[in-house]
């Protein structure tokens, strides 16, 4: 089979390798319809991946179809199905609780395993969900949004909501769109008015406010001095994560969306005196997934304002490595790799 494989920081082959075969027990053999490139791929082709080891074949936002199945396995050939790129143990502390997104030995396709740049590959059928209603390039969109989703859900914040998502990449957009779906009122926070712009155009957000000097009087404006109830930080940012704390209501919550290596210091008595929740959001479980796909079937989700470049496995070392740095109105690529 054909697969895209980065040989090391930079460098990204077209390659031939061996198809992954018989699926094993419990496991189902997928052909790959569509691939979707995210950030951590970009950061992977650039070298900037703390934890990766080269090569690697990439790509973890997957929708696919069934070709084959292991025995026992009630899965028919030709089935479209979305893929969670998650794969979990099963016998740790967390998937015990049901959060198998948060496993204490995770494994992400396409960043510990080899993921879908590629004709053809293997997963559990567990980790394989029902593509009905949407299409196939929309399906591949589901991951992504799902990391949104999941970060609204854990906020537990209620409609009525006033909710600030800091970082209008896609998964911040991911984000504030699940915020409006959920019933909150959103505004935007970035550094770039051109990103700003771009949410207000296309996903209706205009409330916008732009990240730096004059922030903090903005937010206060918007909230009539209150603060958000919620804010959402998706910068991938530690500084931006430690300002996100002065953003928040008395009693209200902040979500860390993205994870940075830093140690994040925030004020203890600006953290008291709020009594406001931290939360942590790590990837998304099928309950997330389940809530994509209906959104989007109930066309709560612009997924044709999301996808704004496409490709070929053939074409994806070229555009990927362009994209890698021709950011100017990029949000999703995804990459067609069968039809």
């Amino acid at each position: 089979m054909k697969a895209v494989l980065c040989q090391e920081p930079g460098v990204l082959e077209l390659v031939e390798r061996p198809s992954p075969g018989t699926p094993k027990a419990g496991w189902v053999r997928l052909a790959v319809s569509h691939v979707g490139i995210c950030g951590t791929d970009y950061h992977i082709f650039e070298g900037k991946h703390p934890f990766l080891e080269y090569p690697r074949v990439m790509g973890h936002e997957i929708s696919a179809t069934v070709l084959e199945a292991a025995d026992g396995v009630a899965m028919t050939a030709g089935t479209p199905v979305i893929v969670n790129p998650y794969l979990s143990c099963g016998i740790c502390v967390a998937c015990r609780q049901g959060k198998p997104n948060c496993c204490t030995d995770i494994k992400v396709l396409g960043v510990h395993t080899d993921g879908a740049f590629c004709d053809e590959i293997s997963v559990p059928a567990g980790n394989l969900y029902a593509a009905s209603g949407v299409s196939m390039e929309a399906a591949a969109t589901t991951e992504f949004l799902a990391i949104g989703a999941h970060a609204v859900r854990r906020s537990m914040a209620p409609a009525g909501s006033r909710s600030l998502v800091i970082g209008a990449g896609p998964i911040g957009l991911g984000a504030a769109i699940f915020s409006r779906i959920a019933g909150h009122e959103v505004t935007l926070l970035d550094t770039s008015q051109e990103r700003l712009r771009m949410a207000a155009d296309r996903f209706g957000f205009s409330s916008g406010i732009v990240a730096g000097e004059g922030a903090s009087e903005a937010v206060k404006a918007k909230t009539d001095g209150d603060g958000f109830d919620v804010v959402f930080d998706a910068t991938g940012y530690g500084p931006s994560m430690e300002r996100a704390f002065s953003f928040v209501a008395h009693g209200g919550a902040l979500v860390l969306v993205s994870v940075v290596k830093d140690d994040i210091r925030f004020s203890d008595p600006e953290f008291h005196k709020r009594e406001m929740m931290v939360i942590g959001s790590r990837n998304a479980t099928r309950v997330d997934f389940e809530h994509v796909v209906d959104s989007i079937v109930r066309g709560f989700v612009p997924v044709d304002q999301l996808i704004t470049h496409r490709t070929t496995l053939a074409d994806a070392p070229r555009d990927l490595a362009r994209w890698a740095h021709e950011k100017s109105g990029l949000i999703k690529a995804v990459i067609k790799v069968s039809a």
